[in-house]
């Protein structure tokens, strides 16, 4: 982890949280705060320089390596457009470095909440057929969602989680580990 400056925390903290509360109440990650978000982290990475954050090649690596990471995946059908558009933000926020330990994060909390809602609804056998027929059409180079729109999380069908919530909180753990650490 790299140490970001207090107002670089402090626009992750507000993209974040309010993408969290949006995707849960409504499940949607809308343009006007995502677009804002990736344009000031940007353009703050450019102001304040590489001496005292990411800096702006960072910050456009960030951004890059989070729409590459993200954007097959919504291709496949299993990531949201707006969870896309995001990750991208903040990965211009905080630089590639950083977004990848907010990936890992954002990942293990996302597992962890996922497997407490397929427990709770009685559906780890059927979660785990469909987690290895996924693989198996990826394997043949085949997009899942063709099967059925339990596949695609665009369909309302499958059972899915607002993964925008859970960025949230991988951002809050970043955050709060920085705290921990000095940066």
């Amino acid at each position: 982890m790299t140490a970001l400056p207090l107002v670089l925390k402090l626009l992750l903290a507000l993209v974040v949280i309010a993408a969290g509360v949006y995707d849960v109440l409504w499940r949607r990650i809308p343009n006007w705060l995502v677009l804002p978000g990736f344009l000031l982290g940007l353009g703050l990475n450019a102001l304040l320089g590489s001496d005292y954050a990411p800096g702006i090649k960072e910050a456009a690596l960030g951004a890059a390596v989070a729409f590459g990471v993200y954007f097959p995946l919504y291709v496949l059908g299993g990531m949201g457009a707006g969870d896309v558009k995001l990750m991208t933000a903040i990965g211009a926020i905080v630089g590639w470095k950083n977004w990848l330990v907010i990936f890992i994060f954002s990942g293990i909390l996302g597992g962890v909440i996922a497997l407490a809602i397929v427990l709770s609804k009685g559906r780890l056998r059927q979660t785990f057929w469909n987690l290895g027929y996924i693989l198996w059409e990826l394997v043949h180079l085949r997009s899942p969602r063709r099967a059925g729109a339990e596949f695609d999380v665009r369909s309302g069908k499958g059972l899915t989680m607002p993964h925008g919530a859970v960025v949230a909180l991988g951002c809050l753990f970043f955050l709060g580990g920085g705290f921990l650490i000095g940066a």
